[in-house]
């Protein structure tokens, strides 16, 4: 007998983990896999806000942990995974959400040592996590990477160039993993948001006439909340999305329409 809909979205016994995951977006996806019954890592830079996020978890009844990371650093996305392995066995599911955008501003203006920044954050370390968590997966008998991109990588937003050039990245990048590590067991896929009320993007909505302009064009009328990106990070980590793969998901309010 196939198993239920409320079966396949279980992840229980299943180890994840989330980057940037102190606030947002990333806090967001972390809770709603613990919720579904993964075992959960919460990374972003600093112990003391992943710590918060773990305390709180806990409170909730949640299984998790957190280990410091700056995932630019080749050293510490080495010892994120391993002391991930360490403590909870492997590693099932991994979701590159941590980003950077040090500019906000034409693409002429963004010298060198920013370009960098950006593509060493958004680019090559969801790489290099992913390269890193592999065997694990594959040991496992298979696993799910979640990248989380945004619609500047469909098309690329105004005063964030380089940003969308890594994102439009990031999509690539999934594509190519999921093609080849399909037969291992191990599917890759791709969420774009739309704009999130986070801190992130504060610069897209603190000031409400631009936030306006954006929302009038937009079918649903307004921006989103950072929870509202978790439901389908859960599904691609959940036995539900065993046949999706090298996938670009849309969650944009229809701004891509």
């Amino acid at each position: 007998m196939s198993q239920s809909i409320k079966e396949r979205w279980n992840l229980t016994g299943k180890v994840a983990i989330v980057t940037g995951a102190s606030k947002g977006i990333g806090e967001e996806i972390a809770r709603g896999l613990a919720e579904c019954g993964a075992k959960v890592v919460v990374s972003s830079r600093k112990q003391e806000a992943v710590d918060q996020v773990v305390a709180d978890f806990k409170k909730l009844g949640y299984e998790a942990a957190g280990i410091a990371a700056h995932v630019g650093d080749a050293a510490a996305r080495k010892n994120l995974v391993e002391r991930t392995i360490e403590h909870f066995g492997g590693v099932d599911i991994l979701v590159n959400n941590a980003a950077t955008n040090p500019v906000f501003g034409p693409t002429l203006d963004t010298d060198e040592s920013v370009f960098d920044k950006i593509m060493d954050v958004n680019l090559k370390a969801p790489f290099e996590l992913a390269k890193l968590v592999f065997p694990s997966m594959r040991e496992r008998g298979g696993g799910s990477i979640i990248n989380i991109s945004s619609i500047g990588g469909i098309s690329p937003e105004p005063m964030l160039g380089i940003y969308s050039v890594s994102k439009a990245a990031l999509l690539s990048l999934t594509k190519v993993l999921a093609k080849e590590w399909g037969p291992a067991g191990v599917r890759v896929n791709v969420i774009c948001p739309g704009l999130v009320q986070t801190k992130f993007s504060q610069a897209l909505w603190v000031d409400p006439s631009v936030l306006k302009h954006f929302t009038d064009e937009l079918p649903i009328g307004r921006m989103a909340q950072p929870e509202e990106m978790a439901p389908l990070a859960v599904f691609l980590a959940s036995p539900g999305a065993s046949y999706c793969t090298g996938g670009i998901f849309v969650a944009d309010g229809g701004h891509t329409i």
